[in-house]
């Protein structure tokens, strides 16, 4: 290091490799950035500083003050981020004003019946709340109050009472509006409406594998998750009116998206202020509305945080050659593009294990994106002349969608697993180990599912294609 040249802001007296290093200079800051996360260090100062660190060997001190205090206003203040809160807030109002306990309450009466019905019930009744909240970590939280005293009451062990929530939660990252496809959105550039219609009939695909490898694990252990019964076409039919105000938003933010008559971030803020009329006349207290407000500007401020940390690294990222450098890597490769894939997901798969989902999309979609794009044949390639069989922007839309469900999966496993964590928090008389075991069932269904959405993209891209055309 060459101190006096780093006190006058020149560039190179960090490493003092040279501007015609940019990409040792880009794997050494990688490997800065790696070697804080894996000590703990929160990824929005690891990412902060380590791209701070890596503008300033690269560009001098000028440029890369310049750039790292652009970074947060200029982002802060963009329309599409607005929705972001929206989202959030819808799910913290629905379950202050207590419409998720009538969603679940519809959800057991009419799925009872099934062996394991209580934890089907909350798996759907999880992916309608997450029709209407944007955060996984909300909906664990949520269905660790409602459900698990009910499966518990049922018999239900608590491994797989506790694994279902924290699984079920997972599906508020896919079933629009998700915070995460938002962000995936933003880093990629690509349209957020259609990466949020390209969400649904993977969110409900996954609910459905969800429900059957429970059915089929409690008809073969009873004892695990008994069926509920005793109830009639009355109860069934008495608990629909539960459903309309979490349905109704969902439709409203769905249909407005996917008809053109709304940008995302207008039809996340006309469901909030439904939301919160439905919540006043179900009688919300300003206690309530205050909790919700809390707790939505800590996840929200948690979020921008990452995204402002994340963007410095960026823009290094930017500077330095090393997506590129990936990307020419991974076309130099002599196999199969799914053994690649498949071989990028695995490392997920690992990463995940030490960071949660959103720090690890941040970090990874600057130098993974644009190598599965190349591997596909390009942003302007045809279907017909890709690897994929997909288009350019079918290609983006669908690698989003298969990466966000393996930040899914980042979710539940350990050590990090942080819906579990939650779960954990809410219910601390269910120790982590049992949490833990009981998401085994769901990992398994995840791996189904991105093996599904791999071999039929169709179920991916279909809504989107109809969308633009």
């Amino acid at each position: 290091m060459d101190i006096s040249a780093l006190i006058a802001g020149q560039p190179n007296a960090i490493f003092g490799v040279g501007y015609s290093d940019t990409s040792l200079v880009g794997a050494y800051v990688m490997i800065l950035l790696l070697v804080l996360v894996f000590m703990g260090v929160r990824v929005v100062f690891a990412a902060g500083i380590t791209g701070l660190v890596g503008l300033v060997e690269l560009i001098g001190w000028t440029g890369a003050a310049s750039i790292v205090g652009s970074v947060p206003y200029s982002k802060s203040v963009s329309f599409v981020l607005g929705l972001l809160p929206m989202f959030i807030l819808i799910g913290y109002l629905a379950f202050h004003a207590g419409m998720t306990r009538l969603l679940f309450q519809a959800a057991k009466t009419w799925l009872g019946w099934v062996p394991g019905g209580l934890a089907v019930a909350t798996v759907f009744a999880a992916a309608g709340f997450a029709a209407v909240s944007g955060a996984s970590v909300a909906t664990a939280a949520v269905f660790a109050r409602v459900a698990i005293p009910e499966m518990l009451d049922a018999g239900y062990k608590k491994s797989l009472a506790a694994g279902v929530v924290a699984a079920g939660g997972t599906l508020a990252t896919l079933i629009p509006p998700s915070a995460i496809l938002v962000i995936y959105a933003i880093i990629v550039e690509e349209s957020v409406g259609a990466l949020l219609i390209a969400g649904f009939l993977p969110g409900v695909f996954s609910a459905v594998v969800y429900g059957l490898i429970i059915i089929v694990w409690a008809k073969f252990n009873p004892e695990a998750g008994p069926a509920i019964k005793g109830f009639t076409w009355s109860d069934r039919i008495k608990s629909l009116p539960g459903l309309i105000p979490i349905m109704s938003v969902a439709v409203i933010i769905i249909t407005a998206i996917y008809g053109g008559w709304a940008t995302p971030t207008e039809a996340g803020a006309l469901g909030a202020m439904i939301v919160l009329v439905t919540a006043f006349i179900h009688g919300m207290r300003w206690r309530a509305l205050k909790d919700a407000l809390m707790e939505t500007s800590k996840l929200v401020v948690m979020i921008f945080s990452l995204i402002w940390g994340v963007l410095i690294f960026g823009r290094f990222l930017g500077f330095s050659a090393v997506p590129e450098a990936f990307a020419d890597w991974i076309l130099s490769l002599d196999a199969d593009p799914y053994l690649i894939l498949l071989c990028i997901l695995l490392g997920y798969v690992v990463l995940g294990m030490f960071m949660d989902a959103i720090g690890l999309l941040l970090l990874t979609l600057p130098v993974v994106y644009p190598a599965v794009m190349a591997l596909n044949g390009g942003p302007d390639v045809t279907a017909a002349e890709s690897a994929f069989g997909l288009n350019g922007t079918q290609a983006s839309i669908w690698f989003g969608i298969i990466v966000v469900k393996m930040a899914e999966v980042c979710l539940i496993t350990p050590p990090i697993g942080l819906n579990c964590f939650v779960v954990n928090g809410v219910r601390p008389d269910i120790p982590l180990t049992d949490i833990f075991k009981g998401i085994t069932l769901f990992f398994i269904a995840d791996v189904l599912t991105i093996i599904g959405l791999i071999m039929f993209p169709g179920i991916v891209t279909w809504l989107p294609d109809l969308m633009f055309s």
